[in-house]
């Protein structure tokens, strides 16, 4: 089973874009690993790492920056399939097909495995995939607003707007539609994120492939095409599951 684990992970497959339900799950997975606001964000990373503009400076921040990018993509790659891979092997083979949100999942792993360590360590790992996801959210926002609004904004003011603005539709959410609404909103949530990609990946790409703007740090023409192919794949997933949502709403 491990060579059709591979393929999973790395042959892109039909049923992703003729099933519905594949579809909705691997382009929330896409908004939760690549999220928008970091782009904004590793971007700006660029900029604070050597005040001097010198073209060795610029080149080493580029180069550490490029570094972080990828590490921390490619880690998050591997901790995505290890939970698509655990789950699989632990619920479908048990024969628990009907998982449905975090609260089951949990509670199944501490069945199945014989163990209450493994829904401790579960619920770890999601306490600080939220944390992380909180600070870099801070922290692309106090980005964005600076960059795009020209606004300096005080720390503990753009930290209490974020967390009003995140936390107040998630508490109406969840009055209204109790516990079972938790996992349909953290769901659509990805999916939003994911929707968001195009709007940031384009322009990077725009940005990152000029020349004039870049100067000898542009994108190679390998890179650049590399770069509009995956922009126009994402662009395409996100296209398919609106067409397919309205589709499935008359």
């Amino acid at each position: 089973e491990g060579i059709e684990m591979l393929r999973g992970c790395f042959v892109p497959s039909a049923s992703l874009i003729t099933n519905p339900g594949m579809l909705f799950v691997g382009v929330g997975i896409l908004g939760a690993t690549v999220m928008p606001q970091n782009l904004y964000l590793h971007s700006s990373l660029v900029q604070v790492r050597d005040k001097s503009k010198s073209s060795s400076a610029i080149a080493k921040a580029v180069l550490y920056s490029t570094m972080d990018c990828n590490l921390s993509l490619v880690l998050a790659f591997f901790v995505n399939a290890a939970i698509l891979v655990v789950s699989a092997a632990t619920f479908y083979r048990s024969g628990h097909n009907d998982v449905a949100d975090i609260g089951q999942a949990s509670e199944l792993l501490s069945r199945v495995l014989g163990s209450k360590l493994s829904s401790i360590l579960f619920g770890c790992a999601l306490l600080a995939s939220g944390q992380q996801s909180t600070i870099t959210g801070t922290l692309a926002g106090q980005v964005v607003m600076e960059g795009f609004l020209n606004k300096k904004v005080k720390g503990y003011i753009l930290r209490i707007g974020t967390r009003l603005v995140a936390i107040l539709p998630a508490l109406i959410m969840l009055l209204a539609t109790g516990d079972g609404g938790v996992n349909n909103l953290l769901i659509i949530s990805q999916i939003v994120l994911s929707l968001q990609l195009p709007f940031a990946v384009v322009p990077l790409v725009m940005f990152t492939g000029n020349k004039q703007l870049m100067g000898e740090y542009a994108n190679s023409k390998v890179t650049q095409v590399i770069a509009w192919l995956v922009a126009l794949i994402i662009i395409a997933l996100n296209g398919t599951l609106v067409v397919q949502s309205f589709q499935g709403s008359r």
